[in-house]
């Protein structure tokens, strides 16, 4: 891994790219915009004990953990593992209410992945995205978020974005949500590669769906009719498929800088 590593490289790069001095405010960027139709709250112990979807995300974040300590480890830092937090329709979190409108989200304030299964059924009733590693997808990108709170890369974007302008800021959002996708192409490469899960035919493909089922563009397309960029807050449908192709194609997560990118 070269140079300094991911977190710095990428902080200096935001910093000198807009000039101004930062100052941290949480405000739930890193919720999933991704409207869901169910309601309900938090599953308890035996319900998720008997629940496939349960067991295969736990198994899913294991293997996440295992490669970013590795990765960590590689650029003499030390990987803190988040905890998981499965829903169904609500919650409750240090960023706030988490509701079947958000989807699955990362909150940087507690630290906490939080995965609605109502998501989940949704992707797959509603958005034509089905398959264990879809889903495997929207877990590694809110893992990625952890990844960007733990380097300092969340933090120095949610300060620019204060001083920022709204289009500016969206573009802004827009270039933390595809890193997080690159990451989770990252970690996709190195699960291809190791021994807890492995790839089968078709499962690279299942993740670039989903990831091009719930681009900004296809999104308002199908809620409003029409597609707005100014106002896009995760990427298109075809900026999110590249993102995580790159991450996968290569496993470095250096070569997820999308700040300094021209070419989104």
């Amino acid at each position: 891994m070269a140079g300094g590593g991911i977190g710095t490289i990428v902080i200096i790069l935001v910093a000198m790219y807009f000039g101004v001095d930062p100052n941290f405010l949480i405000e739930g960027l890193q919720t999933a915009s991704v409207p869901s139709s169910a309601s309900g709250t938090r599953p308890d112990a035996a319900d998720l004990a008997n629940d496939p979807m349960a067991d295969m995300i736990s198994v899913v974040v294991a293997d996440t953990e295992d490669v970013w300590s590795g990765i960590f480890a590689g650029i003499n830092k030390r990987y803190e593992e988040p905890r998981l937090v499965i829903f169904d329709g609500f919650t409750q979190s240090a960023c706030g209410t988490g509701q079947a409108a958000m989807g699955p989200f990362y909150c940087p304030a507690d630290k906490n992945a939080y995965i609605d299964l109502s998501f989940y059924r949704d992707l797959q009733d509603r958005f034509n995205a089905p398959g264990d590693f879809a889903q495997a997808y929207v877990i590694a990108h809110e893992i990625g978020h952890h990844v960007q709170n733990l380097l300092g890369i969340s933090s120095e974007v949610q300060r620019l974005r204060q001083q920022l302008g709204q289009t500016e800021a969206n573009q802004m959002s827009v270039r933390l949500e595809l890193q997080a996708d690159c990451f989770a192409g990252v970690w996709a490469n190195h699960a291809d590669r190791g021994s807890n899960i492995a790839l089968e035919e078709g499962d690279i493909e299942e993740a670039l769906n989903a990831a091009s089922a719930i681009g900004d563009d296809r999104l308002q397309q199908q809620s409003q009719g029409r597609v707005a960029p100014d106002s896009f807050t995760h990427g298109s449908s075809a900026q999110r498929v590249r993102w995580f192709r790159i991450g996968f194609s290569t496993g470095n997560p250096d070569r997820c800088d999308t700040f300094s990118s021209e070419n989104l």
